[in-house]
Protein backbone atom coordinates (compact mmCIF):
# COMPACT_ATOMS: atom_id res chain seq x y z
CA UNK A 1 0.00 0.00 0.00
CA UNK A 2 1.14 3.72 -0.57
CA UNK A 3 0.27 6.68 0.16
CA UNK A 4 -1.33 9.58 -1.83
CA UNK A 5 -2.65 12.93 -0.86
CA UNK A 6 -6.35 13.81 -1.15
CA UNK A 7 -7.84 17.51 -0.14
CA UNK A 8 -9.96 17.58 2.95
CA UNK A 9 -11.24 20.63 3.98
CA UNK A 10 -8.16 22.02 2.49
CA UNK A 11 -5.60 20.06 4.26
CA UNK A 12 -3.86 17.21 2.07
CA UNK A 13 -4.62 14.19 4.18
CA UNK A 14 -2.57 11.05 3.48
CA UNK A 15 -4.85 8.24 2.78
CA UNK A 16 -3.97 4.30 2.49
CA UNK A 17 -5.46 2.96 -0.71
CA UNK A 18 -4.88 -0.69 -1.64
CA UNK A 19 -3.52 -1.56 -4.80
CA UNK A 20 -5.98 -3.96 -7.00
CA UNK A 21 -4.07 -7.18 -7.03
CA UNK A 22 -2.73 -7.86 -10.36
CA UNK A 23 -1.72 -11.86 -11.30
CA UNK A 24 1.69 -12.52 -11.79
CA UNK A 25 3.03 -14.34 -14.53
CA UNK A 26 6.34 -16.71 -13.11
CA UNK A 27 8.15 -19.35 -14.71
CA UNK A 28 9.15 -22.67 -13.71
CA UNK A 29 13.03 -21.41 -14.31
CA UNK A 30 12.82 -19.25 -11.48
CA UNK A 31 11.79 -21.75 -9.53
CA UNK A 32 7.76 -20.09 -8.97
CA UNK A 33 4.76 -22.25 -10.40
CA UNK A 34 1.50 -21.05 -11.52
CA UNK A 35 -1.31 -22.30 -9.43
CA UNK A 36 -3.16 -25.22 -11.44
CA UNK A 37 -4.46 -28.23 -12.17
CA UNK A 38 -1.79 -30.34 -13.82
CA UNK A 39 -2.69 -32.79 -16.49
CA UNK A 40 -2.64 -35.90 -14.48
CA UNK A 41 -5.38 -33.93 -12.48
CA UNK A 42 -7.63 -33.45 -15.48
CA UNK A 43 -6.65 -37.24 -16.86
CA UNK A 44 -7.94 -37.65 -13.18
CA UNK A 45 -11.68 -35.79 -13.44
CA UNK A 46 -12.53 -36.57 -17.02
CA UNK A 47 -11.83 -40.31 -16.22
CA UNK A 48 -14.55 -39.64 -13.24
CA UNK A 49 -16.43 -38.10 -15.50
CA UNK A 50 -16.87 -40.86 -18.16
CA UNK A 51 -17.26 -43.58 -15.22
CA UNK A 52 -20.22 -41.41 -14.48
CA UNK A 53 -21.73 -41.36 -17.98
CA UNK A 54 -21.56 -44.81 -18.25
CA UNK A 55 -22.94 -45.88 -14.86
CA UNK A 56 -26.13 -43.53 -15.74
CA UNK A 57 -26.37 -44.20 -19.42
CA UNK A 58 -28.74 -47.48 -18.70
CA UNK A 59 -31.12 -45.25 -16.77
CA UNK A 60 -31.34 -43.01 -19.46
CA UNK A 61 -31.98 -45.55 -21.50
CA UNK A 62 -34.66 -47.25 -19.12
CA UNK A 63 -36.33 -43.88 -19.21
CA UNK A 64 -36.54 -43.36 -22.95
CA UNK A 65 -37.96 -47.54 -23.65
CA UNK A 66 -40.74 -46.14 -21.17
CA UNK A 67 -41.63 -43.45 -22.98
CA UNK A 68 -41.23 -45.04 -25.83
CA UNK A 69 -43.90 -47.67 -24.75
CA UNK A 70 -46.12 -45.74 -23.36
CA UNK A 71 -46.27 -43.21 -26.26
CA UNK A 72 -47.51 -46.25 -28.69
CA UNK A 73 -50.15 -47.18 -26.05
CA UNK A 74 -51.42 -43.81 -26.43
CA UNK A 75 -50.83 -43.83 -29.79
CA UNK A 76 -52.80 -46.79 -30.26
CA UNK A 77 -55.67 -45.42 -28.16
CA UNK A 78 -55.73 -42.37 -30.37
CA UNK A 79 -56.84 -44.29 -33.58
CA UNK A 80 -58.99 -46.27 -31.80
CA UNK A 81 -60.58 -42.86 -30.79
CA UNK A 82 -60.65 -41.04 -33.89
CA UNK A 83 -62.45 -44.65 -35.95
CA UNK A 84 -64.97 -44.15 -33.06
CA UNK A 85 -65.76 -40.36 -33.68
CA UNK A 86 -65.83 -40.97 -36.89
CA UNK A 87 -68.82 -43.97 -36.69
CA UNK A 88 -71.21 -41.91 -34.70
CA UNK A 89 -70.20 -38.65 -36.30
CA UNK A 90 -70.74 -40.13 -40.22
CA UNK A 91 -73.44 -42.85 -38.60
CA UNK A 92 -71.52 -45.71 -40.12
CA UNK A 93 -70.06 -48.72 -39.78
CA UNK A 94 -65.26 -48.49 -39.15
CA UNK A 95 -63.01 -50.89 -38.69
CA UNK A 96 -59.84 -50.59 -36.83
CA UNK A 97 -57.27 -53.61 -38.41
CA UNK A 98 -53.95 -54.74 -36.16
CA UNK A 99 -51.31 -56.70 -38.41
CA UNK A 100 -48.05 -57.44 -37.08
CA UNK A 101 -44.76 -56.84 -39.48
CA UNK A 102 -41.02 -57.83 -39.14
CA UNK A 103 -39.11 -54.58 -37.68
CA UNK A 104 -35.85 -55.74 -39.07
CA UNK A 105 -36.81 -54.99 -42.67
CA UNK A 106 -38.42 -52.29 -44.54
CA UNK A 107 -42.32 -52.58 -44.73
CA UNK A 108 -43.23 -54.99 -48.13
CA UNK A 109 -45.61 -55.37 -50.69
CA UNK A 110 -47.33 -57.85 -50.08
CA UNK A 111 -46.56 -57.60 -46.32
CA UNK A 112 -44.35 -60.08 -44.33
CA UNK A 113 -45.69 -61.16 -41.25
CA UNK A 114 -43.61 -60.96 -38.37
CA UNK A 115 -42.44 -59.50 -34.74
CA UNK A 116 -41.90 -56.03 -33.83
CA UNK A 117 -44.06 -53.47 -35.96
CA UNK A 118 -47.79 -52.79 -35.71
CA UNK A 119 -49.66 -51.26 -38.18
CA UNK A 120 -53.04 -50.02 -37.92
CA UNK A 121 -55.36 -48.87 -40.36
CA UNK A 122 -58.56 -47.36 -40.67
CA UNK A 123 -61.34 -48.00 -42.47
CA UNK A 124 -65.10 -47.32 -43.02
CA UNK A 125 -68.28 -48.15 -44.88
CA UNK A 126 -69.39 -46.15 -47.87
CA UNK A 127 -73.23 -46.66 -47.28
CA UNK A 128 -73.40 -47.09 -43.41
CA UNK A 129 -73.74 -50.62 -43.58
CA UNK A 130 -71.77 -53.18 -42.34
CA UNK A 131 -71.27 -53.92 -45.90
CA UNK A 132 -70.56 -57.81 -45.40
CA UNK A 133 -73.33 -59.97 -44.66
CA UNK A 134 -73.99 -61.36 -40.74
CA UNK A 135 -75.23 -64.74 -41.62
CA UNK A 136 -72.74 -65.66 -44.64
CA UNK A 137 -69.42 -63.38 -43.04
CA UNK A 138 -67.09 -63.04 -45.95
CA UNK A 139 -64.11 -61.03 -46.79
CA UNK A 140 -65.25 -56.75 -46.65
CA UNK A 141 -65.05 -55.47 -50.05
CA UNK A 142 -62.94 -52.81 -50.58
CA UNK A 143 -64.99 -50.99 -52.93
CA UNK A 144 -67.17 -50.74 -50.48
CA UNK A 145 -64.85 -49.01 -48.01
CA UNK A 146 -63.06 -45.83 -47.51
CA UNK A 147 -59.30 -45.18 -46.02
CA UNK A 148 -59.92 -42.85 -42.88
CA UNK A 149 -56.18 -41.04 -42.39
CA UNK A 150 -53.01 -43.49 -42.95
CA UNK A 151 -51.47 -46.51 -42.17
CA UNK A 152 -49.94 -46.32 -38.52
CA UNK A 153 -46.95 -47.69 -37.70
CA UNK A 154 -45.40 -48.35 -34.41
CA UNK A 155 -41.93 -49.90 -33.90
CA UNK A 156 -40.76 -52.14 -31.13
CA UNK A 157 -44.05 -53.28 -30.50
CA UNK A 158 -45.92 -56.53 -30.09
CA UNK A 159 -48.91 -58.12 -29.53
CA UNK A 160 -49.71 -60.60 -26.94
CA UNK A 161 -52.40 -62.02 -25.06
CA UNK A 162 -52.19 -61.94 -21.12
CA UNK A 163 -54.32 -63.58 -18.48
CA UNK A 164 -56.90 -62.38 -17.15
CA UNK A 165 -56.63 -59.98 -14.08
CA UNK A 166 -58.03 -60.18 -11.09
CA UNK A 167 -60.57 -57.77 -11.23
CA UNK A 168 -60.05 -55.96 -7.51
CA UNK A 169 -57.79 -52.89 -8.35
CA UNK A 170 -56.58 -50.66 -10.85
CA UNK A 171 -53.37 -52.11 -10.94
CA UNK A 172 -52.51 -54.53 -14.38
CA UNK A 173 -52.56 -57.60 -12.52
CA UNK A 174 -55.93 -56.24 -10.73
CA UNK A 175 -57.57 -54.96 -13.82
CA UNK A 176 -61.00 -55.83 -14.74
CA UNK A 177 -61.16 -59.63 -16.66
CA UNK A 178 -61.58 -59.89 -19.60
CA UNK A 179 -63.00 -64.05 -19.90
CA UNK A 180 -63.66 -64.31 -23.15
CA UNK A 181 -60.39 -64.80 -26.10
CA UNK A 182 -62.90 -63.39 -28.21
CA UNK A 183 -62.91 -60.12 -26.52
CA UNK A 184 -59.15 -59.93 -26.70
CA UNK A 185 -56.65 -58.64 -29.69
CA UNK A 186 -53.05 -60.31 -29.16
CA UNK A 187 -50.72 -63.08 -30.77
CA UNK A 188 -53.20 -65.88 -29.53
CA UNK A 189 -56.29 -64.23 -30.00
CA UNK A 190 -58.74 -64.14 -31.08
CA UNK A 191 -58.49 -67.81 -31.84
CA UNK A 192 -60.00 -68.27 -35.07
CA UNK A 193 -58.74 -65.18 -38.06
CA UNK A 194 -61.73 -63.04 -38.66
CA UNK A 195 -64.42 -64.31 -41.46
CA UNK A 196 -64.72 -60.64 -42.15
CA UNK A 197 -61.41 -59.23 -42.69
CA UNK A 198 -60.49 -56.24 -44.74
CA UNK A 199 -57.41 -55.05 -46.81
CA UNK A 200 -54.94 -51.90 -47.41
CA UNK A 201 -55.20 -49.79 -49.41
CA UNK A 202 -59.02 -49.81 -50.59
CA UNK A 203 -61.01 -47.92 -53.72
CA UNK A 204 -62.94 -48.50 -56.95
CA UNK A 205 -61.53 -50.64 -58.89
CA UNK A 206 -60.23 -52.78 -56.12
CA UNK A 207 -56.20 -52.54 -55.94
CA UNK A 208 -53.41 -55.17 -54.93
CA UNK A 209 -53.68 -55.25 -51.29
CA UNK A 210 -50.64 -54.83 -49.26
CA UNK A 211 -51.87 -55.90 -45.80
CA UNK A 212 -54.64 -58.03 -44.87
CA UNK A 213 -56.45 -57.22 -41.68
CA UNK A 214 -57.78 -60.63 -39.76
CA UNK A 215 -57.65 -59.08 -36.61
CA UNK A 216 -60.06 -55.77 -36.28
CA UNK A 217 -62.32 -54.08 -33.75
CA UNK A 218 -65.11 -52.91 -35.52
CA UNK A 219 -67.13 -49.90 -34.43
CA UNK A 220 -71.04 -49.13 -34.94
CA UNK A 221 -72.94 -46.18 -35.77
CA UNK A 222 -73.62 -45.50 -31.80
CA UNK A 223 -70.15 -46.11 -31.54
CA UNK A 224 -69.91 -49.62 -29.90
CA UNK A 225 -67.05 -51.93 -29.90
CA UNK A 226 -66.66 -55.47 -31.36
CA UNK A 227 -63.76 -57.59 -31.68
CA UNK A 228 -63.93 -58.50 -35.64
CA UNK A 229 -67.68 -58.48 -36.74
CA UNK A 230 -71.47 -58.49 -35.54
CA UNK A 231 -71.13 -62.26 -35.14
CA UNK A 232 -69.72 -61.38 -31.82
CA UNK A 233 -71.38 -60.40 -28.67
CA UNK A 234 -71.10 -56.70 -27.25
CA UNK A 235 -68.69 -57.21 -24.02
CA UNK A 236 -68.56 -55.45 -20.72
CA UNK A 237 -64.76 -55.57 -21.38
CA UNK A 238 -62.33 -56.08 -24.09
CA UNK A 239 -58.38 -55.76 -24.41
CA UNK A 240 -55.74 -55.13 -26.83
CA UNK A 241 -52.28 -56.75 -25.51
CA UNK A 242 -49.04 -55.00 -26.45
CA UNK A 243 -45.50 -55.79 -25.24
CA UNK A 244 -42.25 -54.15 -26.25
CA UNK A 245 -40.10 -55.61 -28.17
CA UNK A 246 -35.99 -55.32 -28.77
CA UNK A 247 -36.12 -55.79 -32.87
CA UNK A 248 -38.01 -58.82 -34.83
CA UNK A 249 -38.31 -61.28 -31.39
CA UNK A 250 -40.52 -61.94 -29.16
CA UNK A 251 -40.32 -61.46 -25.53
CA UNK A 252 -40.50 -64.87 -23.52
Amino acid sequence: MSPRPEEQSGVGVPVLRRRAAVPRVTNCAAGRFLDAFTLLELLVVVGIMALLLILIAPAFTTLKSAGDFTSAAFTIKGVLDTARTYAKANNTYVWVGFYEEDVSQPSTNPATPGVGRLVLSVAASKDGTTVYNPNNPTRIDPTRLIQVGKLTKIDNIHLATFTDGSGTGATFDTRPAVTYDTARIGDLTPPDPSLTPFQYPVGNPAPPAQYQFVKAIEFSPRGEARIDNSNYTLKTVAEVGIVPTHGNTAPT
